[in-house]
């Protein structure tokens, strides 16, 4: 296990990553998913759920941005799609199934992921991959708070992974059972530290802490509405502070159940328009100015009931 820490406040590097991140295009991912899961008792550890999504689609969530995905285990229903590759023979161990994956892609820019990484996001993967544009070097990898290093969670030159993989193929006449030290020693690497992504998961307990922290007060929601968009295969940014203010003015406004009713019309509404972000914030724009002219009448017509009548017979004031 990698030692969990509570992530940076909003703002920080660690939280945030890099604001010039390169853009995901032109890079591919290897995804070694094929170990023996001891620690596990032998469970189906990419298959084990945190947050109600199997840790490897977590993963392939995190690194939907490369061009080709590559996952080095036995086929497996996934949540996208993906090219599968094997060590020969399998369980040779993390070289030979980096060896297998890579034959599999052909972009300069490479990034090798675990299976699991349950609070990996894109962010990382963009501040791994500008890392190491911005370097020069053969790689960058995270290093959790102790300082170790994670070298399946990290960005590298395919020709640099290639070049040290034919080394100690020739060496050693075969990768099997060679640690993975045997291959980053010998590169030329950055490293950058981050006590949330580096979380992984080994034991029981560690599933345990990582589904507790999904559903920590701070992080819920986020995770919530991320999960609901892998599951209804949505690539979709919105500014959940829009739709919460929407549903709060709908629910004040006109009636509780207005709340989600009116948010999911939004959203057909967006989706009809085939737009955007910014076709739900305007949805959301007309919407809200809608919940608050109702609560304004309703509260103009509760003022005119309130008034105290005149005299017998005399005209209310706003009469005619």
């Amino acid at each position: 296990m990698t030692e969990f820490e509570p992530p940076s406040a909003p703002g920080s590097p660690d939280a945030s990553g890099s604001s010039d991140a390169l853009g995901t295009d032109g890079h591919d991912a290897v995804v070694l998913a094929g170990g023996a899961a001891r620690r596990l008792g032998g469970a189906d550890k990419p298959g084990v759920r945190v947050g109600g999504r199997a840790l490897l689609d977590r993963v392939l969530a995190a690194c939907s941005g490369a061009a080709v995905t590559v996952v080095v285990a036995e086929p497996r229903p996934t949540a996208r799609p993906v090219e599968w590759a094997r060590e020969d023979p399998p369980g040779g161990g993390p070289l030979a199934a980096l060896d297998a994956g890579l034959r599999h892609t052909t972009a300069e820019y490479l990034v090798v992921l675990s299976a699991d990484l349950p609070f990996l996001d894109r962010e990382t993967v963009r501040r791994l991959l500008t890392a190491l544009h911005e370097s020069g070097g053969d790689g960058v990898l995270l290093t959790d708070p102790g300082g170790r290093d994670q070298p399946l969670v990290a960005a590298y030159r395919r020709s640099a992974l290639r070049r040290e993989l034919a080394a100690l193929r020739a060496e050693h006449g075969e990768l099997t059972g060679l640690p993975l030290r045997r291959l980053t020693g010998a590169l030329e690497l950055t490293r950058i530290t981050d006590s949330v992504a580096s979380f992984d998961c080994d034991t029981w307990d560690d599933i345990a802490a990582a589904r507790a922290r999904i559903r920590e007060h701070g992080h819920v929601l986020d995770e919530w509405i991320t999960a609901v968009k892998d599951e209804l295969g949505l690539d979709l940014d919105v500014d959940t502070g829009i739709l919460l203010d929407l549903a709060r003015d709908a629910a004040h406004g006109v009636a509780r159940p207005a709340a989600p009713l009116t948010t999911f019309l939004v959203g057909y509404a967006a989706g009809r328009a085939e737009g955007g972000p910014e076709a739900v914030a305007e949805a959301s724009r007309k919407a809200t100015a809608l919940a608050l002219r109702w609560a304004a009448e309703a509260a103009s017509d509760a003022d005119a009931t309130a008034t105290p009548p005149g005299p017998a017979g005399a005209a209310r004031p706003d009469a005619g």
